[in-house]
């Protein structure tokens, strides 16, 4: 089993910057494709950011593409989510998700077996 927790969401004005951690615990992430989702109220939960377990690959919704960037760091069990240039449609409750068995340059946009429980991102004037 795995546990994510998510952190370093909060209030945000437009054009601000913010960056979430997701801590694992249970087993070791270096085996683990990594993503973050989305979910803004009355919406489905959206696909924001994936990187490889390897770390050699990522992939990026378009609607962040240039503005959101997902790193981690496998000694720390735990992965980012640097978010720069932050719009009001940004708004949303964000998750951190974790997979395994898959290519080590897997880059995955659904099949996410482990999730964490979020953390609030408001981006507001």
């Amino acid at each position: 089993q795995v546990q994510l927790v998510e952190s370093g969401g909060g209030l945000v004005q437009p054009g601000g910057s913010l960056r979430l951690s997701c801590a694992a615990s249970g087993r070791t992430l270096s085996s683990f494709a990594m993503s973050w989702f989305r979910q803004a109220p009355g919406k489905e939960r959206e696909f924001v950011a994936a990187i490889s377990w390897s770390s050699w690959n990522t992939d990026y919704a378009d609607s962040v593409k240039g503005r959101f960037t997902i790193s981690r760091d496998n000694a720390k069990n735990t992965v980012f989510l640097q978010m720069n240039s932050l719009e009001v449609e940004d708004t949303a409750v964000y998750y951190c998700a974790a997979v395994t068995g898959i290519p080590y340059i897997a880059t995955p946009r659904r099949g996410y077996r482990y999730w964490g429980q979020g953390t609030q991102v408001t981006v507001s004037s």
